[in-house]
């Protein structure tokens, strides 16, 4: 008997290429306002307030806002408009945005670790502000006198210290913040116990920032309605209280007084360039997630100009309440205004507080300048927290209907993580972060991004793609400054931050040679994710660094993420003839 012949299974359909699954789902913001005031309250931070004052009158008062400006138009706009470009044609956030080029997705990551590290610093210095309100409401504020237990015999009115020059003394609101408050050890290598009302401070500090970004977008959206223009209010009531006030007008000819000569010192040219840099926010990633969220046909340019329009206005506006509030402190205590003016903690803890103080009704003034800086700061950690959480639902798919709990896990990690800076030596760790981590890589990750659109995708493909989102192709000024003046401006302040980079020190108190490797530690952490993520690349793949080039210096499914638009844009491509994407098979 013949076997009988076994059915053979129907023949498999021919197999269709993968395509990279996109989150249509993300979310997107309600109105153009929520945009535009989460980007505001983003790029406009403490630094308006407590380092842009001091370092105008510095280098050169008046004469400082010549470079500075040239700065921001040459690479401080380009920067920020390729980003909000980047992220509002992509829809994805700063590890995604890599599509474009794949190899350099170890970039994406590492800014997520800069952004780790710099919500762990930040949220810390927002926390001050909080910790100084409870003082606030102190029938008289306590950095205003020497009677209290922290006090040392070195402590004096300020009134008295130009009576004592070049005599070891501090002032009652020096004494205050670091004795008191602080609680600081004697270095970095002493760490101490915990500062408990710091390490409450800080709770209640990513209590607030957890509650305003729980639901994502959405809460955000809501949440700087209020934040973004709030501290603008506070400000001009300052500014109104400050200018007059005996004294205002030397403070404010102090920090404008244009000083031309300064302006042959390349330090000058380094400091603005740094300032516009880390003043307007692009290289973390914050900027391209918000874009993420927009409308695909939004008008990119016009958003681009405004935020940085109101940044540069905010600096200066600053400017004008803290200088002449100091000097104000300069005519009651007799110390040139050169000598009270400060950047930093200093600014913000000790010398304005100081001035405050000889104020009628101190509290009601320390209030509202404590409750400007929170607000300016917490601003920064929504974005830069949102940049975090997106990048991980953006990798981890599974995640993604648990927002929710990814945030307060990340609230929970970030928070446990900054408590060390709330023990007696908490500031010193701070400063070492604050100087070594974020500042160096995040120029070196702008640079990356510029030569990945400019040089290895083709700034003429940027263009096209930039004409197919808005129906307008970018004038001849953003090709020539996407190409060659950002590049080139990006290499100066590379180079000129490595040149100029000083030793590091707290108030008067050098680090010890461990604690500086461990800075340059926490810097070589996240930029060496970018040459890494290469060797992971070769070694999963087993190519050649030739091939692991060859394959993934092409974009990887560079399209915008809502279907119909994409449907658009293949065909857009195809009839402009530009070249194909790398398939899933190659990546």
């Amino acid at each position: 008997m013949k076997p009988q012949p076994q059915p053979q299974p129907p023949p498999r359909p021919p197999r269709r290429e993968k395509r990279i699954r996109r989150d249509t789902n993300r979310g997107q913001w309600n109105s153009k306002a929520e945009f535009v005031l989460s980007l505001i309250g983003y790029a406009i931070g403490i630094g308006n307030v407590w380092r842009f004052p001091y370092l105008c009158y510095r280098s050169g008062g008046g004469a400082f806002l010549v470079p500075y400006m040239l700065m921001v138009i040459l690479c401080g706009i380009p920067l920020f408009y390729m980003e909000v470009l980047i992220g509002q044609f992509s829809g994805t956030g700063c590890t995604g945005m890599f599509r474009l080029v794949p190899i350099l997705k170890g970039t994406g990551y590492c800014m997520v670790v800069v952004n780790a590290y710099c919500v762990c610093y930040y949220s810390v210095i927002i926390s001050y502000p909080i910790r100084m309100l409870y003082y606030c409401f102190w029938k008289t504020v306590p950095w205003s006198t020497c009677d209290h237990h922290w006090n040392t015999p070195n402590c004096t009115a300020i009134e008295d210290l130009h009576n004592h020059v070049g005599e070891t003394l501090k002032t009652s609101s020096d004494e205050f913040f670091h004795l008191e408050v602080l609680r600081i050890s004697s270095s970095i290598a002493e760490l101490g116990t915990m500062v408990w009302g710091q390490l409450l401070s800080l709770f209640i500090t990513w209590l607030i920032i957890y509650l305003c970004v729980v639901r994502g977008i959405k809460s955000v959206g809501k949440v700087v309605y209020f934040t973004a223009p709030f501290p603008y209010l506070l400000l001009t009531i300052l500014f109104i209280r400050g200018v007059t006030l005996p004294g205002a007008a030397s403070g404010i000819k102090f920090f404008i007084y244009p000083q031309w000569d300064r302006l042959y010192d390349l330090k000058v040219w380094s400091d603005a360039a740094i300032q516009m840099f880390f003043g307007l926010g692009p290289g973390w990633g914050g900027i391209v997630n918000m874009a993420s969220f927009n409308n695909f046909r939004n008008s990119a340019k016009f958003d681009s100009f405004l935020v940085v329009s109101v940044n540069v206005f905010t600096s200066i506006y600053a400017g004008f309440v803290v200088f002449s509030v100091l000097g104000f402190l300069s005519e009651q205590s007799g110390i040139p205004v050169a000598t009270v003016a400060t950047s930093g903690a200093g600014l913000a803890f000790v010398t304005y507080p100081q001035a405050i103080s000889m104020l009628p009704l101190p509290q009601l003034w320390g209030v509202l300048f404590f409750v400007m800086l929170f607000i300016l700061g917490i601003d920064s950690v929504f974005v830069q927290l949102e940049a975090i959480t997106t990048s991980i639902l953006d990798e981890v798919e599974v995640l993604r209907n648990h927002k929710w709990k990814v945030t307060l896990i990340l609230c929970i990690f970030f928070f446990s993580m900054s408590t060390i800076m709330c023990t007696n030596a908490g500031m010193f760790i701070l400063q070492l972060f604050d100087w070594y981590s974020s500042a160096l890589a995040i120029i070196v990750v702008c640079l990356v991004e510029v030569i990945m659109v400019a040089f290895i995708y083709g700034i003429d493909n940027f263009m096209t793609d930039v004409e197919f989102m808005l129906g307008k192709r970018p004038a001849l000024f953003w090709k020539i400054a996407w190409k060659y003046i950002t590049p080139i401006v990006l290499t100066f302040v590379l180079f000129t931050s490595i040149i100029f980079l000083r030793k590091i020190t707290y108030n008067g108190i050098e680090y010890p040679t461990w604690a500086v490797a461990i800075g340059w530690l926490s810097f070589v952490s996240s930029i060496i994710l970018i040459p890494l993520y290469v060797v992971y690349i070769m070694i999963i793949k087993r190519d050649t660094l030739k091939d692991s080039l060859k394959k993934r210096l092409k974009p990887l499914d560079w399209t915008p993420a809502d279907p119909d638009d994409r449907a658009d844009y293949d065909a857009f491509r195809r009839e402009r003839k530009m070249p194909a994407f790398m398939s899933d098979t190659e990546a």
